[in-house]
């Protein structure tokens, strides 16, 4: 048959009704825009001309492509071949397989329709709006769905048609918010990343396939994988993006979920619960911990949990949970200690200090900064070296990434000279702080001295922690106790440090951490 179907770079294989079909890529299509899974057996997901490329059917001129449609299989391989990196995708229903086509005529109508438009008779759609999605909606967000013998397969399907549908409300794009599926039951299974698809239809259809796995719901083990693993920069999560986790649970879970709910607030991820068939009376017996959703909820405000009677008539539920996930200021747990604070580091270049302590105090430094997640929208990290007089080394909006932070920290000169720590502490919080004050971070000053002060330090630290700013001292060798105590935020046991040897610094690391975020914690509450 002559009949040959143009299609365009995005039609997939399960966009095809034939088993076997000629069909006519167009030329010039983005090599990157490609989705591929498979090599030689392609998941039917895939794009036909990005199978084709890859397979070495055709070039990116575009031409004629003969698509036969073959059973589904597991564990397809990601494969980088003529420009195009395939990806694993671990199962899926249908496959197919690109090869030359016989018919030479063919080649020759290739060419001149293979920019054509699809002869599908329907109008093209505006394709920009779509793949963007919804802008207003900024959101990575991982579908924890309940995959256990306690909502068993028919209640699981309608748990995919509710999933399905407030994937499709929430406007997913690649300029909206980005899905993927875990699934709980005896142990938690990725179904599929944010990475893998940034269309609605493709995710409706992905979560069509889903199969139910059964056994126990530990609902707990598999919140903690999530946080853990899901929202990784290399499986799709994206900078300054909120994570979210939506879990539905289906009675309550088998393990405990105390713990899983602390691991995701420490990460950075909002969690949801969205509870369905609340335990009754009698079964309360049967549950771990009463208290479950408030323990594993981002915040006990009443915003992170929702509840429907049934999974029957979901529908009006939909728009109310995906006005929540979209509702970016509500977000709490985006901050952590990790990401929100601002940390300037006062450092004594006094003579009494000498140059290979000096490096220690150095290292000590780096290490607390080591900790922190450093971007432009992430913490920062400034460093003043005083004697009489003041050195900015660098101030916060110098260095934006935590290589160019620690290496500044290791070109620290030495100064060398007397020590006035209340003029260093005013002139910090003046040409340090001031230009961030009104910032979304929380400010931090850790004051390292080793010696008596020349001036009132009492004064100057006073009005730093006025204007916002928590402070730290730590003291070493000859800095006087009432010194460190005058300068540190209240209470001042909890944020005054000493220790006899600079060498003594490098255990304090962990409790400077811990000092900063518990803070940090204690101002959001």
């Amino acid at each position: 048959s002559l009949a040959s179907t143009a299609i365009t770079c995005f039609t997939r294989g399960l966009d095809l009704r034939k088993e076997t079909e000629d069909v006519l890529c167009p030329a010039n299509c983005p090599l990157w825009q490609f989705y591929v899974f498979g090599d030689g057996v392609y998941a039917s997901l895939s794009s036909i001309c990005g199978a084709a490329i890859h397979r070495g059917v055709i070039t990116s001129a575009g031409g004629a492509v003969r698509v036969q449609t073959l059973p589904g299989q597991e564990n397809y391989p990601a494969v980088n071949a003529n420009g195009i990196q395939s990806q694993v995708l671990t199962r899926w229903a249908s496959s197919f397989s690109v090869t030359r086509t016989k018919n030479t005529a063919l080649e020759a109508v290739g060419q001149s329709v293979s920019t054509a438009r699809p002869s599908t008779g329907k109008r093209p759609k505006k394709p920009l709006d779509k793949k963007s999605g919804n802008k207003d909606c900024k959101a990575d967000i991982a579908f924890l769905i309940d995959g256990s013998y306690n909502i068993g397969q028919r209640r699981f399907n309608l748990q995919k048609n509710f999933v399905g549908k407030v994937a499709v409300m929430l406007g997913i794009g690649t300029e909206g918010p980005h899905v993927g599926v875990v699934q709980a039951s005896e142990h938690p299974k990725i179904e599929f990343y944010l990475k893998n698809f940034t269309a609605a239809k493709e995710v409706l259809f992905a979560i069509k396939e889903l199969g139910f796995r059964g056994g126990n719901s530990n609902t707990g083990k598999a919140l903690k994988h999530t946080a853990q693993k899901f929202f990784s920069l290399e499986n799709g999560a994206r900078k300054g993006i909120p994570k979210i986790i939506v879990v539905f649970l289906d009675g309550w879970p088998s393990d405990d979920i105390e713990e899983a709910g602390i691991v995701a607030r420490e990460f950075g991820v909002n969690v949801f619960i969205v509870s369905v068939a609340k335990p009754t009376t009698e079964e309360l017996g049967m549950v771990q911990d009463i208290a479950f959703i408030d323990k594993a909820v981002c915040r006990n405000n009443g915003f992170f949990s929702y509840q429907m009677p049934t999974w029957f008539g979901t529908t009006k539920y939909v728009k109310p949970l995906v006005q929540k996930l979209c509702s970016h200021e509500q977000m709490l747990c985006s901050k952590t200690c990790y990401n929100s604070v601002n940390i300037g580091f006062l450092i004594d270049g006094s003579s009494s200090i000498g140059d290979s302590n000096f490096r220690l105090v150095l290292e000590f430094i780096s290490n607390v900064a080591k900790a922190f997640e450093i971007s432009d929208i992430g913490s920062k990290i400034a460093a003043v070296q005083f004697t009489y007089d003041q050195r900015t080394e660098f101030s916060f909006t110098d260095y934006t990434t935590k290589e160019k932070v620690l290496s500044a920290i290791r070109n620290i000169r030495y100064m060398s000279g007397g020590t006035a720590t209340g003029d260093a502490i005013s002139f910090t919080t003046r040409n340090v702080f001031g230009p961030v004050k009104d910032g979304p971070n929380k400010n931090f000053l850790v004051v390292l001295t080793d010696g008596q002060s020349y001036d009132d330090v009492r004064g100057p630290s006073a009005a730093a922690q006025k204007a916002g700013i928590t402070v730290f001292s730590v003291g070493v060798a000859w800095a006087p106790l009432d010194d460190l105590k005058d300068m540190a935020s209240e209470p001042r046991e909890s944020h005054t440090f000493f220790t006899r040897e600079f060498t003594g610094l490098e255990q304090m690391v962990p409790d400077i951490i811990r000092g900063i975020c518990r803070d940090f914690l204690d101002s959001k509450q």
